[in-house]
């Protein structure tokens, strides 16, 4: 028998995208229905963010996740939830003034790690992210912050939920300091990982890198690994290739083909083809369950 790959799609992410792409969902009812799509598409998981819906800009409401949590809950699919909790940690600095950047600058969203969970003590998703590390979050002067300290009392408060993190690992340092949180029993097991590939300035989308990193996941843990744009479908068949489950999404990438924007149920179903290609099988939403050590629905 086949071995069950989880398959989660990200269905809108942050990321300055709805203008780029008519289909990237971003009311609270069109996420949700994004989401019950590629649920049917084959989607073992989705993946949640929300969006302001007069901006179209990232947002951390809880009453947005609400609306879309119930939605997907009332339809006819069952897909794990998993919702990110990594909002509230962008830092944008002025270079000339850096000391009198802090709620100053454009771009600036940034509160505690225990404010960045408000939505998920509201809904007790299945699963969370949860964000390992401070990057340079692409050109510019955009910071992602995340301190040991902040993520220690998030991973414990997640714990404390009885939510499953889903570890976010944007470079070997962060995926160092998800093993310290392994060490130190701030984790259930099994621990799940996310190796998220070429985001900038992380970790790049490198075959040989993406090995090296899976040497580092500790035994007995699950792990996903993604890459952004045009190396999302080929990442797919790279992470089964070492092993992992498979994320995509419009939150990575908005592209089925050169020059064919794809919608998500479209972006899960090609992924579920490298799958079955590949001698493996896409998990329903309950063995997804079971491989994370999740309450089955």
């Amino acid at each position: 028998m086949a071995e069950p790959t989880i398959l989660t799609c990200a269905l809108t992410g942050a990321g300055d995208t709805a203008g780029k792409s008519e289909h990237v969902p971003v009311t609270p009812q069109q996420i949700a229905e994004s989401g019950i799509e590629a649920a049917r598409a084959g989607a073992s998981v989705i993946h949640i963010h929300v969006r302001d819906p007069d901006t179209a800009q990232g947002s951390r409401e809880t009453a947005y996740y609400e609306e879309v949590v119930e939605r997907v809950r009332e339809s006819d699919v069952d897909p794990v939830i998993n919702l990110t909790a990594g909002m509230g940690g962008d830092l944008a600095v002025d270079p000339a003034s850096p000391s009198e950047s802090l709620g100053r600058v454009e771009g600036t969203d940034l509160v505690s790690g225990l404010e960045r969970l408000k939505h998920v003590e509201a809904i007790r998703p299945e699963i969370c992210t949860l964000d390992c590390g401070t990057l340079n979050f692409g050109d510019g002067s955009q910071i992602y912050v995340g301190t040991p300290d902040m993520i220690r009392e998030g991973a414990a408060r997640i714990k404390e939920l009885g939510v499953k993190p889903e570890l976010e690992l944007f470079d070997t340092g962060n995926l160092w300091f998800a093993n310290t949180l392994h060490h130190e029993g701030l984790l259930a097991d099994p621990p799940m990982y996310q190796l998220c590939m070429g985001i900038p300035y992380g970790a790049p989308a490198d075959p040989g890198l993406l090995n090296a990193m899976v040497s580092m996941v500790p035994d007995g843990a699950e792990w996903t690994s993604f890459a952004i744009g045009r190396n999302q479908l080929p990442w797919a068949a790279q992470s089964v290739l070492l092993g992992g489950h498979v994320r995509v999404g419009l939150e990575d990438n908005l592209y089925l083909r050169r020059g064919v924007k794809a919608t998500n149920a479209q972006l899960t179903a090609e992924a579920g083809r490298i799958i079955d290609s590949m001698g493996r099988k896409v998990a329903v939403p309950n063995e997804a369950r079971e491989i994370l050590g999740l309450e089955a629905h």
